[in-house]
């Protein structure tokens, strides 16, 4: 089993910052790909962005040059630093694991719960 908490949500105003983090925990060897995803009302859930364990990046055109995602390899945690935040990039954020290897075997993908962005405008 993979588990995936997610903190830094929040409400900001419109060109503010956030900065969100997301956890993995049990019995985790490595991870292939950590990213982020997000879904608005009424929307599908679409992806933000995401990094490999050798730090390749992938970002939606939308967030490109305003988010940048992060992570550490040794404590399983990815990062998604946020700025110039705009009210379209509201909705709940979603932390995902790619091909997690674990005591119990690959685990091929995993979420959490969410964490809520809400951009005043």
């Amino acid at each position: 089993q993979v588990q995936l908490v997610e903190s830094g949500g929040g409400l900001v105003q419109a060109g503010g910052s956030l900065r969100l983090s997301c956890a993995a925990s049990g019995s985790i060897f490595s991870i292939f790909r950590m990213g982020w995803y997000r879904q608005a009302p009424g929307k599908q859930r679409e992806l933000v962005a995401t990094i490999t364990g050798s730090s390749n990046t992938n970002y939606a055109d939308s967030v490109k040059g305003r988010f940048t995602i992060s992570r550490d390899n040794a404590k399983n945690t990815v990062f998604l630093q946020m700025n110039s935040l705009k009210p379209e990039d509201a909705g709940v954020y979603y932390c995902n694991a790619e091909r997690a290897y674990t005591s119990a075997g690959l685990i091929s993908n995993a979420w959490g719960q969410g964490t809520v962005v809400t951009v005043s405008s």
